[in-house]
């Protein structure tokens, strides 16, 4: 069992992910909520589906496929951070990266719509002092998050993006 040190939840005081079958079941309403967000956001010019569980502000992210080069446009919690934006690979805290992530990290090249507003960033992945370091802001934003960490033994990844141009 993992711990990291900047996390103030603890593993036996969050509720774990389902196993086996309800982990695929979860991973599929995952999956088709987000294209469903991503439609309506986009139908909508970011008026409706802009906001995740509990009311927290949502952004769009579209980046490069790893295998298909194709756009894939992904909603993420907005986490804004001075003039850049931080991106959280978390998946609830499942056992698994998000599939995003390994795109980001061979093609960080990225657009962030939030609050109806469209820039290019750069995203890098964080190293564990810089996290260490950014934690406390991205649990400001989303409280969330910190349990999520503390259900996984995976290293949640952490980008930061910044401005291009």
């Amino acid at each position: 069992m993992k711990e990291y040190s900047y996390v103030t939840a603890k593993r036996e005081e969050v509720k774990q992910l389902p196993a086996g079958r309800g982990a695929a079941s979860l991973m599929f309403g995952l999956k088709m909520y987000t294209k469903i967000n991503v439609w309506v956001y986009k139908l909508s010019c970011g008026k409706l589906l802009n906001t995740a569980m509990g009311a927290y502000p949502i952004c769009i992210v579209t980046l490069k496929g790893k295998k298909s080069c194709k756009k894939i446009d992904i909603p993420l919690i907005h986490v804004p951070y001075e003039d850049k934006e931080i991106l959280v690979g978390s998946l609830a805290g499942m056992d698994k990266n998000p599939g995003w992530v390994y795109s980001v990290r061979v093609n960080p090249e990225v657009t962030i719509t939030a609050k109806r507003r469209k820039l290019e960033y750069h995203a890098r992945q964080i190293c564990d002092d810089e996290k260490r370091e950014l934690w406390p802001h991205i649990i400001s934003i989303y409280p969330p998050y910190d349990r999520y960490q503390a259900r996984t033994d995976r290293n949640i990844p952490v980008f930061l993006c910044e401005p291009v141009g």
